[in-house]
């Protein structure tokens, strides 16, 4: 892992993120000999749809049964 001082990130920082997407490894940014940030390569977006939204919605109900009755149905008349 690199480090740098801040100074440094902030003359070259465009420079340095496009380094860093591309090599995949992380900088860390350092203010008078103290780590203050790290820098990582940010993850790409999951290609998998499926089960993309697990734990985030809860399905309620019957979602196989149609909501009106098919002796209903304008078309079947």
């Amino acid at each position: 892992m690199k480090t740098m001082a801040a100074g440094y990130f902030k003359a070259r920082c465009l420079k340095i993120m496009n380094e860093v997407r591309s090599t995949r490894e992380p900088v860390t940014i350092t203010k008078n000999g103290q780590a203050v940030a790290k820098l990582v390569p940010a993850d790409g977006p999951s290609e998998d749809i499926f089960g993309c939204l697990k734990g985030e919605i809860e399905i309620v109900g019957d979602i196989l049964s149609p909501l009106v009755p098919p002796e209903d149905w304008e078309a079947l008349r």
